[in-house]
């Protein structure tokens, strides 16, 4: 996702731009971009790579300037570089516009201006929109009008904000399917993409709804739909601290982000568990709960990390609430008429809970009438404003763009809901209940034991830093495991790599397996432990180099296994919140050793707001 950020008040605008950029890098981007109006006029400087480019181009300039706007851009028409970068002008240079998003009809709007006279410089669908303003500015002479008239011609997504020469004294935002956030200072206000760009500056926040737009000044800011009714939105507080999206001492984001996950499952927990009860609250649902004790089926749609949590969750829910579930690829859902019932129950997961697909995907189970369940992790965002009820997993910003902490917290979600409708369905007893919540209380200590691991860990990593693929392979609640650790290493090293149930290896995979594919098998010793024994000894024929996480080190593992790696027992449905802690430390040190920029890999964004 691309980062916006707009400064306008009494303080110099590009410093708080840049700085409000920097902490918007982990999104994901390829060039970045300023304009800043000074001196009767606009000064625009945009650079391909990083803010520090961008930042080495304006180390020469002095700006002085209290209004602006900055960008950091992912590209989707048009290749890196510096004129595709944003901001981008109209012909005059008089207006400057930065957009995150995807404007789908730009093509036919493009034609019609270019018949009209305009010049474009760019390859992008954002530069289209900026002209189309200037347009109808040119006429009705009130950028507010100006930019209404535009969007109501353009179909597509975009958050935006357009700074105008002529009109200096205000910003222009506005919002469809990507998210902007406006947050008051004293005389100054502060308009991202995201609340950690400004956290810094102030905790007094408002949040763009589709369909609104915004003139923002340094002491006010009228917030209207398209139609040009105004509307008043409640202010509400930030509750994440600066800290929190600081590195702490650790190299990367992705390290502490894995070693903070003993804390984060725990606050994932905290006041949900009924110990002596056996049983799960999980308040944001009170307004649904009668729904989802009846609903004859449910469906969990998600996309990458989140539709591998979905798995798991489907494998909890059917053997404890005994509950039929379906899982969708939300990128998929609305595109193939899905049929759905007016008692189906559809949970949406997503991390930033900005996702486009996975929103979309909920606005079109909501259109049929199904009863829709947010499960996400940024208070506040799209997708739990739209469910008709939730649970936040209380991850804390998650920085790193290959998702951890998000991860095991959305399990631990899900195994609450499972404990929650096995035990209001009459599915588990009060006993089975108890033993359950002492499974999970024990989690984030037995999380812990798996970190004092690292440094076996890291030599197995330089072992295979050199290798061009992997397999990994599970059963039962480990194969979405092997999905999850086979997508972290091609995520952040490169490496190709592949997860398959371990059965399904002998259908096609095993073409692939001789001394130089390593396999990593996930085989505590679960329901289906016999059977992945077998398995790692078709592998071991073939002499496949076999890594194996394990729960203890006994003769049979040992005799196959080339490297083991032991996590502690658990139940059987929360061992993936223990197994996949390995995987993705593995993964880590891989892609470090080859180089490789962990926290912001290439061509990937922290979240996907453009379908």
């Amino acid at each position: 996702m691309c980062g916006i950020v707009g400064y306008i008040g009494n303080r110099n605008a590009l410093p708080l731009i840049i700085e409000g950029l920097k902490r918007l890098e982990y999104r994901g981007y390829d060039s970045a971009g300023v304009a800043l109006f000074s001196k009767g006029k606009l000064i625009v400087r945009k650079k391909a790579g990083k803010v520090a480019n961008l930042e080495q181009a304006l180390s020469d300039v002095s700006i002085p300037s209290t209004i602006g706007i900055g960008h950091t851009r992912w590209a989707t028409h048009g290749i890196p570089n510096d004129v595709n970068a944003h901001p981008h002008t109209d012909c005059k240079e008089r207006i400057a516009l930065i957009h995150n998003g995807v404007i789908e009809n730009f093509t036919s709007i493009k034609t019609k201006l270019l018949r009209q006279g305009h010049i474009f410089k760019s390859e992008t669908d954002t530069e289209v929109l900026v002209h189309l303003v200037e347009e109808f500015y040119s006429r009705l002479h009130d950028l507010e009008k100006a930019v209404r008239a535009a969007l109501k011609e353009v179909v597509g997504t975009y958050g935006l904000i357009i700074l105008c020469a002529d009109e200096p004294d205000k910003l222009v935002v506005a919002r469809k399917g990507s998210p902007l956030v406006i947050g008051y200072g004293e005389h100054e206000t502060v308009v991202a993409s995201d609340a950690s760009a400004l956290i810094q500056h102030t905790r007094k926040v408002t949040y763009l709804e589709d369909g609104e737009m915004a003139v923002v000044t340094p002491t006010a800011v009228v917030i209207k739909t398209l139609a040009d009714v105004e509307i008043h939105k409640d202010v509400e507080e930030l509750t994440f601290d600066l800290e929190q999206i600081e590195k702490g001492g650790y190299a990367h984001f992705m390290l502490k982000e894995i070693h903070e996950q003993h804390e984060t499952i725990s606050n994932s927990m905290r006041g949900r568990l009924l110990p002596e009860e056996g049983d799960a609250k999980l308040g944001g649902l009170a307004g649904v709960q009668e729904a989802l004790e009846r609903a004859p089926r449910l469906i969990l749609a998600a996309c990458g990390t989140s539709w591998h949590a979905a798995l798991i969750g489907e494998y909890m829910l059917e053997q404890y609430a005994r509950i039929p579930v379906e899982v969708e690829y939300a990128s998929e859902f609305r595109y193939r008429n899905p049929v759905m019932r007016k008692d189906d129950v559809v949970i949406f997961i997503s991390q930033s809970g900005e996702t486009l697909d996975t929103l979309e995907a909920l606005r079109e189970a909501k259109a049929q009438g199904a009863t829709v369940i947010g499960i996400c992790n940024v208070v506040g965002s799209s997708i739990a404003r739209e469910s008709h009820a939730g649970v936040y997993v209380h991850a804390g910003p998650e920085i790193g763009v290959a998702s951890t902490k998000a991860f095991t917290s959305q399990l631990t979600a899900l195994a609450l809901l499972t404990l929650l409708l096995a035990r209001k369905k009459g599915e588990m007893t009060s006993d089975d209940g108890i033993a359950f919540v002492k499974a999970l209380e024990a989690l984030p200590q037995k999380l812990s034991s798996i970190l004092e691991h690292d440094e076996t860990i890291f030599s197995i990593a330089k072992e295979f830093s050199g290798v061009q693929n992997f397999l990994y392979l599970g059963r039962g609640y480990n194969y979405p495991v092997a999905l999850e650790g086979a997508l972290k290493l091609k995520e952040i090293s490169y490496i190709h790599a592949e997860g398959y149930p371990a059965a399904e290896m002998k259908h096609g995979p095993i073409a692939l397996i001789d001394q130089n594919m390593p396999v990593v098998f996930i085989a505590p010793q679960d329901s289906t432990y016999e059977k992945i024994l077998s398995n790692m000894q078709e592998v071991k024929a073939r002499r496949g180099r076999i890594i194996a996480i394990v729960n203890e080190e006994e003769p049979h593992v040992k005799q196959l296994a080339d490297y083991l790696i032991v996590v502690p027992p658990t139940m059987d449905l929360l061992a993936p919140i223990l197994t996949i802690i390995p995987l993705q430390l593995l993964a880590y040190h891989i892609a470090v050793l080859r180089g490789c920029n962990v926290d912001q890999p290439r061509n990937l964004a922290k979240s996907v707001t453009v379908e």
